[in-house]
C-alpha cells in the first residue's frame, strides 16, 4: 500500500545507490512533462524512455507482454453437491495428450496457450488477451508442443 511504498522507498533507494552510483530518483509528473514536451504518446514503453533520460531514442517495432498464473489449483470438489450428496470434482486431468494447462503451443503457424483441456483430446487455446481461435475446440492432433508452462506467460506483440 501507499503507506508501505512511503517507507520502504527511500531505504531501497539508499541501498541501490550504495550498489549504483548512478541510481536516479524521478516522480511521475516529471515523466509526464517530458512526454508533454516531446510530443509523445501515453505508453508504459514511451514512460521508460523518458525515466531513463532519452525520450527520443526509436523504441522497438515490437515487446514482450508477461502475465502470471496461477501455480495450483486446490480447490477439489465444486462447492454444490450433485445429487445423493455426491461430491463433483473441480479439477480436471493434469495432463492430457502430453498437454498441460498454459503450455504454448503452435497452431497454423502461430503461438497460442492452453486455457482449457477436455479429456477426450480437444483444447481450448487462446492469446494472452483472452482471445479464443475459434468458437470450438481444437484437437491435440493439430497442435505442436512448443513449451512446458512456466509461472510467467510471454508473448511478443508488435507496438502500434
Amino acid at each position: 500500500d501507499a503507506a508501505f511504498m512511503g517507507i520502504m522507498r527511500w531505504s531501497f533507494y539508499n541501498r541501490l545507490t550504495k550498489l549504483y552510483p548512478t541510481v536516479s530518483l524521478t516522480y511521475g509528473y516529471i515523466t509526464k512533462n517530458t512526454r508533454i514536451i516531446h510530443t509523445l504518446p501515453k505508453e508504459h514503453r514511451v514512460d521508460a524512455l523518458c525515466i531513463s533520460g532519452n525520450p527520443l531514442a526509436i523504441p522497438l517495432d515490437y515487446f514482450y507482454f508477461l502475465k502470471k498464473v496461477r501455480c495450483h489449483n486446490r480447490q477439489i470438489h465444486k462447492a454444490n453437491l450433485l445429487k445423493g450428496g455426491i461430491k463433483k470434482l473441480n479439477q480436471a486431468q493434469f495432463e492430457v495428450k502430453g498437454f498441460r494447462l498454459f503450455d504454448t503451443v503452435q497452431y497454423q503457424g502461430k503461438l497460442y496457450f492452453v486455457f482449457g483441456r477436455r479429456n477426450s483430446g480437444f483444447f481450448d487455446i487462446r492469446t494472452l488477451d483472452g482471445i479464443k481461435v475459434k468458437k470450438c475446440s481444437i484437437n491435440y492432433k493439430l497442435l505442436k508442443l512448443v513449451e512446458k508452462r512456466k509461472t510467467l506467460l510471454i508473448e511478443r506483440r508488435i507496438a502500434g
